[in-house]
């Protein structure tokens, strides 16, 4: 999993811009996705999706913060972490008898807490488990489990080690090591996070671009050379076939990336907005003999299917407490049922999205009227149908009372913060 990257920044998905030739290649020998959405608008929230298979609406963790400090500086902000009760997909590949290992950027709980990897469900971890730390690709420690690991070639600002290679080291080592066993390996790199920083700029060094946006590029390449390597090492372990691995990115990408990438291409809307550019995400997804190579498909699901989809993979029962269904009779090229609803919300500025076969409603704020879309002929979410089909949107106003489950720190707001209107410009044409 990639870190704010957008769904149109790889070759396979239509980037004219960015250099993606493994991805592309890994498309090419699986299938490629064109509805699948992330958790939520930003990191946290997303991969607690991802790691519970509950919607935002379920989740321990539904902001990159809590909303009782929401005025407080960024870094005095207080945490939510995973709670002992909080069943990761990790603690159900463990159950299942997989080595499992996180390498990259955790962000579900720090030192101290219920929510570092050790507790739920990773024999191995080595990365970032403070989310803020993440942003630091030249950081003098990383994280082996709750130990900190010194990298003294960084100390005193010196920039002589990129991070993110040692991570994407770790999980080659770790795969070597498990070879002989089942194995689960979850791997969400940093990049293309800022800091936009990267060793060079290789392949965009000659673009007409800012340096902000020649990194970014840079990294998306970078990473995917690291899965490149990371398929070359399945080959040459006679393990690639007997190896499922799922692509996707968090989250949707930041504005810096519209003008000159294109990074939201076709859908309109950023990182922490629920509009399609800011959930819609790539996803792969390749498993030779198994998966037909070179399919595309338009199935419609989201990260909360991850962990009912891992079940039934490693032969287990799905969770009881899912809202996630198994795609794996689509990954085999049959036909199954799909979601009744999709819901998110997302609490800066307070925000909620229910999609219903192809409607959409965006509310912000419960005392605001909910606005409809259909995707089916605007993407972009720009042309508000509400007064014209008043029983769906009384369908997804009740899925937005019904899903909320009420927490102290991730209240319903009656209306969103000041500024928060911008999302919905250019909605009413």
């Amino acid at each position: 999993m990639s870190d704010d990257q957008g769904y149109a920044d790889l070759g396979c998905y239509g980037s004219e811009f960015v250099k993606t030739p493994y991805l592309d290649q890994m498309a090419a020998e699986g299938m490629r996705f064109t509805q699948v959405y992330a958790g939520s608008p930003v990191c946290a929230p997303t991969r607690c999706v991802l790691l519970t298979g509950k919607h935002s609406g379920h989740i321990t963790r539904r902001d990159n913060r809590t909303t009782d400090d929401i005025d407080k500086p960024f870094m005095k902000r207080k945490l939510i972490s995973l709670k002992s009760a909080d069943y990761t997909f990790g603690e159900m590949m463990q159950a299942a008898g997989y080595k499992t290992g996180a390498y990259g950027k955790w962000g579900l709980g720090n030192p101290g807490t219920t929510g570092t990897p050790d507790q739920q469900g990773f024999d191995d971890f080595y990365g970032y488990i403070d989310q803020v730390h993440a942003h630091n690709y030249y950081t003098d420690f990383l994280m082996h489990n709750t130990d900190t690991i010194p990298i003294p070639e960084n100390k005193n600002g010196q920039k002589e080690v990129y991070a993110h290679d040692l991570v994407a080291d770790k999980a080659l080592q770790f795969i070597q090591k498990n070879q002989e066993k089942p194995f689960f390996l979850y791997l969400p790199y940093t990049t293309p996070h800022g800091k936009y920083e990267v060793p060079d700029h290789s392949l965009y060094a000659d673009q007409p671009w800012e340096e902000k946006i020649k990194s970014y590029a840079a990294m998306i390449s970078r990473m995917d050379e690291d899965i490149g390597e990371l398929f070359a090492l399945l080959k040459d372990l006679n393990l690639d076939k007997n190896t499922i691995v799922f692509f996707t990115s968090d989250h949707g990408p930041n504005p810096p990336f519209l003008k000159d990438l294109e990074s939201n291409k076709p859908f309109r809307g950023i990182k922490r907005q629920v509009l399609e550019g800011g959930l819609r995400v790539p996803m792969i997804v390749r498993w030779p003999e198994k998966i037909k190579a070179g399919t595309v498909s338009d199935f419609v699901w989201a990260f909360w299917d991850v962990m009912p989809t891992l079940a039934e993979l490693a032969g287990l029962e799905p969770p009881k407490e899912t809202d996630g269904i198994s795609v794996v009779p689509t990954l085999l090229g049959q036909t199954q049922q799909a979601h009744e609803f999709l819901y998110w919300e997302y609490h800066s500025p307070f925000q909620q999205a229910v999609r219903i076969d192809n409607w959409k409603g965006i509310r912000l704020g419960t005392a605001e009227k909910i606005h409809l879309f259909d995707l089916t002929v605007d993407l972009k979410e720009q042309n508000n149908v509400a007064q014209e089909h008043p029983d769906v949107v009384a369908k997804i106003a009740e899925i937005m009372e019904r899903e909320h489950t009420p927490n102290p720190y991730w209240p319903m707001q009656e209306k969103a913060r000041k500024g928060a209107a911008k999302i919905l410009v250019g909605m009413d044409k």
